[in-house]
């Protein structure tokens, strides 16, 4: 079984080295790169507005990554009264780093596993900072508004698509034998169906097995045709490894 990885850097690059180091033949094919957001000015100067109780969300680690060294830049310190919160264990540990705080996650990386938090029941007139990139997670923000929160959404870092050749990077991995593809995103299984020529498509990458990260990526790939799908237990590449196994 050859293995291609498409998670971006550096996660990627790391999986596939415990691949290799595990036997295994695997290739690294990130299909989107990152730059700094155009938001972590607004998010900077909207902290002092955040109240006892407030919740700041984060929906990925990468948020911190830019949002971070910003307000360390800025000398802004992270609100020491409002609940903190965060999609994973991975975006838990970053957030913690930096607001030394507590902060609370699910156990799966999904946002319906975050709303299902006792602490986001009873939400009603809170401010609720959600720290991401451009676009995504609109289910949180809706159900949080729903339930009678003031949603603001912060870009803290912005996703651009690599660009690639698609019909040789078809031929390059049809040649590798490649059988089974990670895909992480809902964005990257779009990056992934587009880039494959028609023809390749058909022949090649709607037969490989393809792991994924939640059941509503596991919906999208069947609709785009895939039959062999797996769900891995987390977005984590221990969550990965474990349904490769």
């Amino acid at each position: 079984m050859s293995i291609l990885v498409t998670r971006p850097m550096p996660e990627g690059s790391q999986l596939v080295k415990r691949l290799r180091l595990t036997g295994r033949q695997a290739w690294h094919l990130p299909l989107i790169d990152f730059l700094p957001g155009r938001q972590l000015l607004d998010f900077s100067s909207r902290i002092p507005s955040l109240s006892n109780g407030d919740f700041i969300i984060v929906v990925s680690a990468r948020a911190l990554t830019y949002a971070g060294p910003f307000l360390l830049a800025e000398n802004r310190p992270w609100p020491t009264e409002v609940n903190y919160l965060a999609i994973g264990k991975n975006s838990a540990l970053a957030l913690h780093r930096y607001c030394n705080k507590a902060v609370d996650f699910p156990d799966k990386n999904i946002s319906e596993a975050l709303m299902d938090l006792p602490l986001l029941e009873e939400v009603t007139g809170k401010n609720c900072f959600i720290l991401r990139g451009n676009g995504g997670r609109e289910l949180l923000g809706e159900v949080l508004q729903a339930r009678g929160a003031n949603v603001s959404y912060f870009e803290c870092y912005q996703r651009i698509p690599v660009k690639y050749q698609g019909a040789e990077q078809a031929f390059h991995w049809r040649q590798k034998g490649i059988s089974t593809i990670i895909v992480t995103s809902g964005e990257m299984l779009n990056l992934l169906y587009e880039l494959v020529p028609a023809l390749d498509r058909n022949e090649w990458l709607l037969h490989c097995r393809l792991i994924v990260v939640s059941d509503r990526l596991a919906t999208i790939a069947a609709d785009f045709g895939w039959r062999d799908i797996v769900v891995a237990d987390g977005a984590d590449n221990d969550a990965l490894l474990r349904a490769l196994r």
